[in-house]
C-alpha cells in the first residue's frame, strides 16, 4: 500500500504513466480480435484510462485540491493496477521477452516513480506536454545536425530551457530574454535572493502574454 504526506516538493523523479497506456494500446492493435476480450493488455490499458479519465476531471482545481482528489480516487486505482499487475505476470513467466512481458515489468519496476506523481498536485500524470514542447527543437536537429562546439551545445540547451520554460508560465519568450538580458548584468546573480528575480514568476507584467499556457 502507497503511503501519503504532506505534500511533497516536486523533487523526486516522476515516470511517465501515459508511457503505460500507449504500449498497452499498441500492444491491443497487435492481438486478435477474438483474443482481446479480457486479456491482460486489456485490463491494464482499463486501469490507466481510468486514471486519465480522473486527471480529465481534475483538471480545474487547484494543485492542493487535486492533491487530495488524487488521494481519494487515484491511489485506490493505483493500488489496484499493481496489485492486479504481480498477480497477472504468472501468466506470462514463460515469456519475459515478449512484448507484453517487457510492459508488465517496465511497469513493475517504475512503480515507485509512476507512484511519485500522487506525493504532488503540480506533478502531471504523463509527461507528454515536456515532449510536445522539445519536438521542434528534436526534428530541428536532424536539420541543423550539430553545433561547432560543446559550448555552442550547452548555450543553445539552455536559450531553448529559457523559451519553453517562458511558454509554459504564460510570459512572452522575446520580452521575458529581453527582461533577463536587461537585469542580469545589474545584479549579483550569485544571491539567491537577487537570482529570484529572473526568475518566470517573478518576471514583470510587459513579460506576460495575454494567452494562457
Amino acid at each position: 500500500m502507497f503511503s501519503y504526506s504532506a505534500i511533497a516538493p516536486a523533487t523526486n523523479s516522476v515516470s511517465c504513466n501515459g508511457k503505460c497506456g500507449r504500449e498497452q494500446r499498441d500492444l491491443l492493435k497487435s492481438i486478435p480480435d477474438y483474443n482481446k476480450s479480457g486479456s491482460i493488455t486489456e485490463q491494464e490499458l482499463a486501469y490507466c484510462n481510468a486514471l486519465f479519465d480522473l486527471e480529465k476531471k481534475f483538471a480545474e482545481l487547484s494543485f492542493d485540491e487535486r492533491y487530495e482528489a488524487r488521494k481519494v480516487h487515484s491511489a485506490p486505482i493505483m493500488d489496484e493496477f499493481f496489485d492486479w499487475t504481480e498477480s497477472s505476470t504468472g501468466h506470462i513467466l514463460a515469456s519475459p521477452r515478449s512484448a507484453i512481458g517487457k510492459a508488465v515489468r517496465y511497469a513493475l519496476g517504475q512503480r515507485k516513480y509512476l507512484e511519485n506523481v500522487l506525493l504532488d498536485g503540480r506533478l502531471e500524470l504523463s509527461n507528454n506536454r515536456a515532449e510536445r514542447s522539445i519536438k521542434p527543437f528534436v526534428i530541428g536537429r536532424k536539420n541543423w545536425l550539430f553545433s561547432n562546439t560543446g559550448k555552442g551545445a550547452i548555450a543553445s540547451s539552455v536559450i531553448y530551457s529559457i523559451v519553453e520554460t517562458a511558454k509554459e508560465n504564460g510570459l512572452k519568450p522575446y520580452e521575458y530574454l529581453k527582461y533577463i538580458f536587461e537585469t542580469a548584468p545589474n545584479i549579483d546573480i550569485t544571491e539567491p535572493e537577487q537570482l529570484e528575480k529572473l526568475l518566470p514568476w517573478n518576471a514583470p507584467e510587459e513579460c506576460r502574454s495575454d494567452v494562457n499556457p
